[in-house]
């Protein structure tokens, strides 16, 4: 996109405006491969309006790579010509196996963007800009900076839970758009834009890999490309692997590795930003560190992640997957805590656990446990007494190579390894479950749950998620007031609860953490909406009673995927942190421009910076 471009994206919106051109279906927008002279466009459009070229059989259909493609199709309103003709300005200069979208295509992708995983928010933006470089992402942004009121976000796969990759009726960038290699690519292949970096170990004799990644991939393609063309993978993940580099780094980015290995803005090397000024910079720890650590956890708020480099190491071959039962919360937690704390030569590679409802429930209760396969939950080795709120502790221990099973060589088995180190663990003897599976396989296993959502229709439906990060200080009284109390009865959804280490978190990133203590609790309340379950209505005003419960009981907590407005907003970041927040935004997006969905920060008009009054 160049400067030519940017007054397109300016000459539409201003058109769609003046002539009242208001739709629930905003524009699609796709940088043209060679400059386009608007005022050729301009004067080409004026002198062909009485041919009315929607109607001629001549007019081309929209192409990918062409400048703005129609999605309106009623003829003879001059915005909409306007728009088509800039398309077929463009498309006379892209190659002839571009391919098409049709417009339903257009269309679909357009209300794709007014909404997303969570579905409680519907914001439909002016425009949808499809990105194919970091400069595309700079000259959007830059664009919106000549308004008064534009403003961007940066959209992933769609996964935020409450609006906050949204920009009413502003533009949206599809980062999906930028991991594409070429046009032929965004025609429906899942080829990435993806780099091997070797560079020399800091300590000399060898030489470190990372992997140089489009903001827009998802990391299940970085981790098909690491382990299939280098045998290479990162070493902390997300459970869910369908989701953006951009999207998680800009958040945090967890799973049961991160007690071990950090969270994943733990684990990045290096960024390419577009920051709110349109600028596009390169960070590191070394260079230009504080934008790096502000980007990091920063909500969106400081630049869009164009390019990362993520460090790889030498992937597992096989992953030994074990699951056990407890029935006391306090045996959970102090193995839990154990666990995560042993040292590295005595660790698992992965610790995660959830709360289960202790009945037959087959998606709140004790089918929900045993790894797939066949297993049986048998609910008779359960103590006397065990209450309506089960535990299950989750573990994987890495398999670098193919090692004999235990009836072979009883000190080598990967399965006597994981069975000596839980030996210590107060689990429920018998309600065991393991399984030895690949390493892709295991980073892959919530595919299967989303699977069968889609099967039943419960992935389309609202998730009213709410994810929490719990001080150890406080997650007993957190389970038995909220795990116990409010939630006995299962979310028709997993409950994770399971411990990270804040030192593996670096304090310069935006992430805020609870206060006190080295353990803190992961709590993860990943509601499905089911046919016959409660209200979303109620389910998000339980959220609130939860909220409200943390607050009133004085918990060490933060919201992890926080949706605040107002004065919530530096309490959630507390005095420092929050001035630091604060001070982060003056500096990098003056004029407020970029995340709107996040609801931090009003956007300032042109040539004023933004106050940094919360909205």
């Amino acid at each position: 996109m160049n400067e030519s471009t940017e007054r397109l994206i300016l000459l539409c919106l201003f058109l769609e405006k003046r002539e009242g051109w208001t739709s629930a279906c905003p524009l699609v927008i796709n940088p043209p491969a060679t400059q386009t002279s608007t005022s050729a466009v301009t004067s080409q459009y004026t002198a062909s309006c009485s041919a009315s070229p929607l109607q001629s059989p001549a007019w081309p259909r929209p192409r990918v790579g062409g400048c703005f493609h129609l999605l309106h199709t009623a003829p003879c309103h001059p915005a909409k010509m306007m728009l088509a003709y800039m398309d077929r300005a463009t498309a006379a200069a892209e190659p002839e196996d571009a391919g098409e979208l049709s417009p339903a295509t257009m269309a679909a992708a357009g209300r794709v963007a007014a909404i997303d995983f969570g579905g409680l928010v519907r914001a439909v933006p002016a425009a949808v800009v499809r990105p194919a470089s970091a400069d595309d992402v700079a000259s959007a942004i830059r664009a919106a900076a000549l308004t008064p009121h534009l403003t961007v976000a940066a959209r992933g796969n769609g996964h935020s839970v409450a609006g906050q990759a949204m920009a009413e009726g502003g533009l949206v960038l599809d980062m999906r758009s930028l991991a594409a290699t070429s046009s032929s690519s965004r025609r429906g292949g899942a080829q990435t834009m993806m780099q091997l970096v070797q560079c020399p170990s800091e300590g000399g004799g060898g030489h470190c890999c990372f992997a140089d990644v489009p903001g827009g991939a998802l990391w299940e393609e970085v981790l098909h490309w690491g382990v299939d063309n280098h045998g290479l993978a990162p070493a902390s993940w997300t459970d869910y692997l369908r989701l953006t580099v951009g999207g998680t780094l800009s958040n945090g980015g967890v799973s049961g590795q991160s007690f071990r290995y950090g969270p994943q803005v733990s684990n990045v090397a290096e960024l390419e930003v577009v920051t709110g000024d349109g600028e596009c910079r390169v960070c590191s720890p070394a260079s230009h560190p504080d934008l790096f650590f502000a980007v990091l956890g920063g909500l969106g708020q400081f630049g869009v992640i164009t390019r990362a480099r993520i460090p790889l190491h030498k992937a597992p071959k096989a992953v030994r997957w074990t699951r056990v039962v407890y029935a006391s919360f306090a045996d959970y937690t102090a193995d839990a805590e154990w666990l995560v704390t042993r040292p590295p030569d005595a660790a698992f590679d992965y610790v995660e656990g959830f709360a289960f409802v202790n009945s037959d429930d087959p998606v709140n209760g004790w089918p929900s446990v045993p790894i797939p396969g066949g297993a049986r939950f048998d609910a008779s080795l359960l103590p006397a007494g065990a209450g309506p709120v089960l535990y299950c502790l989750e573990v994987a221990l890495y398999q670098y190579a193919h090692r004999p099973e235990p009836d072979d060589d009883e000190d080598q088995g990967a399965a006597s390894v994981s069975r000596r180190m839980m030996a210590p663990l107060k689990y429920v003897r018998g309600l065991e479950f393991a399984a030895v599976v690949g390493y892709v396989d295991f980073l892959s296993r919530v595919n299967r749950v989303e699977e069968e959502a889609r099967r039943n229709g419960s992935w389309d439906a609202p998730h009213p998620w709410l994810n929490l990060f719990v001080s150890a200080r406080d997650i007993a009284d957190f389970d038995r007031a909220v795990i116990k109390g409010m939630l006995a009865d299962g979310i028709d959804g997993p409950m994770l609860v399971y411990p990270m280490l804040k030192s593996k978190w670096d304090p310069n990133t935006s992430v805020a953490l609870p206060e006190k203590g080295e353990i803190f609790y992961l709590v993860a309340l990943l509601r499905f909406c089911r046919p016959g379950g409660p209200a979303v209505d109620e389910l998000v005003a339980q959220n609130g009673a939860i909220l409200s419960a943390c607050r009133a009981n004085g918990y060490d907590y933060k919201a992890y995927f926080p949706s605040y407005r107002g004065g919530e907003w530096s309490r959630h970041f507390g005095a420092g942190r929050w001035r630091r927040f604060v001070d982060r935004k003056a500096r990098y997006d003056p004029l407020a421009i970029l995340a709107p969905g996040q609801k931090i920060f009003p956007r300032a008009p042109a040539g004023r910076p933004s106050p940094c009054s919360l909205v």
